[in-house]
């Protein structure tokens, strides 16, 4: 990161009965300060996820009737490109292939698993494919119909992992290429009413981080190919929560900084930013910080592209809350007062291109 970098950052929220139409808003970030100043607001309702394409040309956002597609200008403002139907209920994630060639979504209401092409502008062209996760996990709560919360394109591009909530397990997906079909290659099992929530591959793609929801903990994965097939080993397993019952506490977030040397995650309940060392060799995870976010539901938090400041969406106290970190020490100090915005759900810092 070079001194002269500047950034904008994208938060998403809910929109229906809260009295707002502004789904997306777009800040202006102090590196310096660690702070950010509001610059524009888009129109979209309950954008519950966003994400950018690899090109960072173009934003992504799930809305009510689909998925929405957005041209980045070069300030950071937005300029809508289309939308198009995911033909099922609110999905409630997305990723994009390597290539941005395809986006993917994640339905937790229906469970279901959607492939779509991406045009070469950018915007969001036909479905290729789509399938409705199957089965019945522990019969009790939430926890016993599908629910795809979380879905990952593989760093090689080979594979689509879709973590399903309900049923403890992430579905591994090959993904061709040509004609945007998924077909199901393997499947990861998580212990029995974990409900894997977020995952997140390593710069490299060798290891696969998957946060776990109910079990408040992140398993961390090795994986490569053998024989022409993924292979994912559990090589170690850290806790997001010093209480010795996970009930009523969740683990929420998990997010990279930009340089991928740390791993963010929270803890809805006890309502804690958590801050991981990587080891970029081993895979392994030192944790760092684990302390009060000053808010309720922090269901998303991220580091500053500096990693010097760190900013946690609290969900439920509808505010941004703003602290300067220090990882030699393990301290997390609050740094000036909160923004207002009602139930944030995602955060995404871009860098600007500065031309």
């Amino acid at each position: 990161m070079a001194a002269k970098d500047k950034y904008v950052a994208y938060v998403s929220s809910y929109t229906s009965g809260l009295g707002t139409k502004y789904g997306i808003r777009i800040y202006d970030v102090d590196l310096k300060n660690g702070r950010m100043t509001e610059k524009q607001k888009v129109e979209i309702t309950n954008s519950s996820y966003i994400g950018i394409s690899h090109s960072g040309n173009t934003l992504y956002s799930i809305t009510d009737d689909g998925v929405e597609a957005y041209h980045i200008l070069e300030d950071g403002s937005l300029e809508f490109l289309n939308e198009a139907s995911i033909n099922g209920m609110r999905g409630c994630y997305l990723n994009e292939d390597q290539n941005d060639k395809f986006l993917v979504t994640a339905g937790y209401h229906d469970g279901k698993v959607t492939i779509l092409r991406l045009n070469e502008d950018g915007s969001i062209g036909e479905i290729t494919d789509e399938r409705y996760h199957k089965g019945l996990g522990t019969a009790a709560g939430r926890n016993h119909v599908p629910h795809v919360q979380c879905i990952k394109v593989s760093k090689d591009n080979k594979y689509l992992l879709a973590a399903d909530l309900g049923m403890d397990r992430v579905n591994i997906y090959s993904l061709n290429h040509d004609n945007g079909k998924i077909k199901e290659v393997d499947v990861i099992h998580c212990d029995q009413e974990s409900s894997p929530r977020h995952m997140q591959f390593s710069k490299d793609g060798k290891f696969l981080y998957i946060c776990l929801e109910q079990k408040c903990a992140i398993d961390v994965y090795e994986y490569h190919e053998e024989n022409g097939m993924p292979e994912f080993n559990k090589i170690q397993e850290v806790t997001n929560s010093d209480e010795s019952d996970s009930i009523g506490v969740a683990c929420s977030a998990l997010s990279f900084s930009e340089d991928y040397n740390y791993l963010v995650s929270s803890t809805a309940g006890e309502n804690n930013a958590v801050v991981y060392k990587v080891d970029k060799e081993t895979g392994l995870l030192t944790k760092k910080i684990q302390l009060p976010v000053a808010g309720e539901y922090p269901k998303d938090a991220a580091l500053f592209p500096d990693n010097k400041h760190l900013v946690s969406l609290n969900h439920e106290s509808d505010s941004l809350t703003f602290f300067t970190v220090d990882m030699d020490k393990g301290t997390m100090v609050m740094n000036g007062p909160e923004l207002t915005v009602s139930r944030p759900n995602c955060i995404v810092f871009h860098k600007l291109s500065g031309k």
